[in-house]
C-alpha cells in the first residue's frame, strides 16, 4: 500500500475553495436572534462553526475555527462589546466581519467604522440584506 500525504493548498489558492467550505461565526447575546441567523446562514449553504454571546467567547471561537466571516452584534454580554471582539478577531485571525446592530448612535457607528467592517446591517435585518452582505463579504 502506498501512503499519500494530504495536499496542502497554498494560501494564494484558497480563493478557489468552494464557498460551501467557508464557515461563519455568529455572535449575538440574544439566543433567538443567534439561532435565526444560524438558520439563514445554513439555508445559504454555508456552515456555522459556532455561536458566541460574549466578546471573549467570540475571540476564542474565532481563533479555534478561523471562520471566513463573523456576523457580529455590537451589544454583547460582559464588559467588552462586538467592536472590541471584532478588532481582536481581525488582528488575530483576519476574518471578515459583518456588523449587525440595533444602534444608530453616532459614537457606535464611528467605532464600527474604525474596525474594517465588511458591511453594517441595522436591525431588523431582512433575509435579502443578510444574503447580499454575506455573499459580498465571502466573494471579496
Amino acid at each position: 500500500m502506498s501512503h499519500h500525504s494530504a495536499i496542502a493548498i497554498p494560501a494564494r489558492d484558497r480563493s478557489m475553495i468552494p464557498r460551501l467550505t467557508a464557515t461563519v461565526l455568529v455572535v449575538d447575546d440574544e439566543y433567538l436572534i443567534a439561532e435565526g441567523l444560524c438558520m439563514q446562514i445554513e439555508d445559504m449553504g454555508l456552515a456555522v462553526c459556532g455561536t458566541a454571546a460574549t466578546a471573549a467567547e467570540a475571540v476564542a471561537l474565532a481563533c479555534l475555527h478561523r471562520p471566513a466571516l463573523v456576523l457580529m452584534d455590537v451589544r454583547l454580554q460582559g464588559d467588552k462589546d462586538g467592536v472590541d471582539a471584532a478588532l481582536a478577531i481581525y488582528d488575530e485571525v483576519g476574518s471578515k466581519v459583518v456588523f449587525i446592530t440595533g444602534s444608530r448612535e453616532p459614537a457606535t457607528v464611528a467605532r464600527i467604522a474604525l474596525d474594517h467592517p465588511q458591511a453594517v446591517l441595522y436591525k431588523p435585518v431582512s433575509n435579502s440584506q443578510l444574503i447580499a452582505a454575506v455573499n459580498a463579504a465571502i466573494a471579496s
